[in-house]
């Protein structure tokens, strides 16, 4: 992988504007997710990452502080530079920015078929699987594991 460079970056910043571009791209355009579901509130008050390599924004996420939890969300890398460990990159580097800001608890909803990836990351899924996008879901957290049941 080339150099990576993981920042925050704030809510309608150019650089989160192309991230927003990269998740309509991935989500609305590749993954067929309505695009109307595809932004919502929380964009406003979530904190951004980006991914950048070769000078373009390659990756993103959000972080949205919860009272219980903190949540993972809108994950998304361009086709042409996954599977270079960037989504994990990121990740990692999001959570470390919000452990470091006294953050302990992470939350997610994951694509089915990405499970195995984020139980890499150390979340276990819960609860029962849900259609979101279009696409089915389940719930993931890094905390109280051993409660964690699946529901089918």
């Amino acid at each position: 992988m080339n150099a990576l460079t993981i920042l925050p970056v704030p809510a309608f910043s150019t650089l989160c504007n192309a991230a927003f571009t990269l998740r309509r791209e991935v989500f609305v355009w590749e993954q067929k997710v309505p695009e109307e579901e595809e932004h919502d509130g929380d964009d406003l008050t979530a904190t951004h990452f980006v991914a950048i390599a070769q000078g373009e924004v390659v990756g993103t996420l959000r972080l949205i502080k919860r009272p219980e939890h903190t949540k993972i969300g809108r994950v998304a890398v361009r086709g042409s530079f996954r599977g270079q460990g960037i989504a994990r990159s990121m990740i990692e580097a999001a959570m470390l920015q919000a452990r470091a800001a006294g953050e302990q608890r992470f939350y997610l909803t994951a694509q089915s078929d990405k499970l195995g990836f984020y139980e890499k990351l150390g979340f276990v899924a819960f609860g029962p699987e849900f259609m979101d996008g279009g696409m089915p879901h389940r719930a993931m957290r890094d905390y109280d594991k051993d409660s964690a049941v699946l529901l089918d």
